[in-house]
């Protein structure tokens, strides 16, 4: 029996490093305001064979996966240390979630998982399930890992095993790997898209929020909010403004959130969110940007119409079809922005622009008009400039 377990480690083996070692390269010529990239970034396959499989042949003789991966997704990132950071969303084959890091000496290729994924401590209610950090390096010192936090429905009438609600988690590192967990937002609202801004308002902590009557449906919940707190470590917001709003055959009229905490530019603040719609296929997640103010960030400068990425080829097959989601972006002192988003709830891919393009993108595209006429107008003005 022991041949088979040396035949197959050998294979499993030099695959994962073949995966691992794969060099990345973009797709051109592209649209201009971006390069996808050809390969994902992380897949379940790239997490570490010592996650999966038990390594002796003696209680694994035929080499089987004991620890199931089914999808790596929805991950924050930063730089550190020189390198390319991502807390990663891992979702086992028992369906629930955990938090791992991987790096990445470029941002484009070469991810690996640091050996052992995170322990995140529990509140005195133990999440059933976390997912999807957004990391912010507040300028307090501490770097901030804001979360979902599941929990079954205490409400839910018996035998109904789907209700949830959700809260944000919070909690704060030095280094990436021992966490401090703080108690969850308190919020009028379930909270599932919650983003930390990285400085200081008005000597308050500022959150992005996304309002939702439930757990899935943002019902009366308008759109993207703005709230803030006077202590992190008991965190309230008693109210919520709306700053960016659902509307009508919008990518965005049935729900939208924040994605990771907005970059800093001499022009304002940039933000990434996702916007949701129905369609027969179901929903249709799309990642599209917004601008606002840099002494005021709850305020809207420039919002170009439509989405600035869609799920594309393989992008649109997996566990959740026809969804791209975002919560992690670099944005490197040399103006070069690394937009890490989630393709279907299964793997993790990478776009490549920078601050000057985005910026150009957001104030230099027609706003929506929320009409086809208006549509109609803004093309017949390019076509007439292009034709003179």
């Amino acid at each position: 029996m022991n041949h088979i377990f040396q035949q197959r480690l050998a294979a499993v083996t030099a695959e994962h490093e073949q995966l691992l070692a794969l060099k990345n390269e973009p797709v051109l010529p592209g649209n201009g305001i971006f390069e996808r990239y050809k390969n994902p970034v992380l897949t379940a396959a790239h997490t570490p064979l010592f996650w999966r499989y038990d390594l002796s042949p003696e209680t694994n003789p035929y080499f089987m996966e004991r620890f199931g991966i089914n999808g790596t997704f929805n991950s924050g990132a930063m730089k550190w240390n020189g390198k390319y950071i991502m807390v990663v969303r891992v979702e086992g084959n028992d369906r629930k979630s955990f938090f791992a890091v991987a790096e990445s000496p470029n941002g484009v290729d070469n991810f690996r998982f640091w050996d052992y994924p995170i322990t995140m401590p529990e509140t005195e209610n133990p999440d059933t399930n976390v997912y999807d950090m957004r990391l912010t390096a507040h300028e307090d010192g501490w770097i901030y890992g804001i979360f979902c936090s599941e929990r079954r429905d205490p409400n839910a009438p018996a035998g109904e095993l789907s209700m949830a609600v959700a809260a944000a988690g919070i909690a704060r590192t030095k280094d990436l790997k021992n966490w401090e967990r703080l108690p969850d937002l308190k919020s009028q609202s379930q909270q599932r898209n919650v983003v930390l801004h990285p400085e200081f308002v008005n000597g308050k902590y500022a959150f992005y929020t996304r309002p939702q009557d439930g757990f899935i449906d943002a019902g009366s919940g308008g759109g993207i909010g703005w709230a803030l707190a006077e202590d992190i470590t008991q965190a309230e917001v008693a109210g919520e403004t709306i700053i960016n709003f659902r509307y009508y055959h919008t990518i965005k009229e049935l729900k939208n959130g924040e994605g990771p905490h907005p970059i800093k530019t001499a022009k304002g603040w940039l933000h990434l969110a996702h916007g949701v719609r129905a369609c027969a296929a179901g929903l249709r997640y799309v990642l599209y940007l917004y601008l606002t103010d840099l002494e005021h960030p709850e305020k809207l400068i420039a919002e170009p119409a439509g989405h600035l990425l869609a799920p594309h080829g393989i992008e649109r097959v997996g566990d959740v079809s026809n969804v791209l989601f975002a919560n992690g972006w670099i944005a490197d002192d040399d103006g070069i922005v690394y937009l890490y988003y989630a393709s279907s709830d299964t793997r993790m891919h990478v776009a490549v622009s920078s601050v000057d393009r985005l910026l150009d993108y957001c104030l230099n595209t027609a706003p929506d008009g929320y009409r086809s006429a208006t549509s109609v107008e803004t093309l017949c003005k390019l076509i007439d400039k292009n034709l003179k």
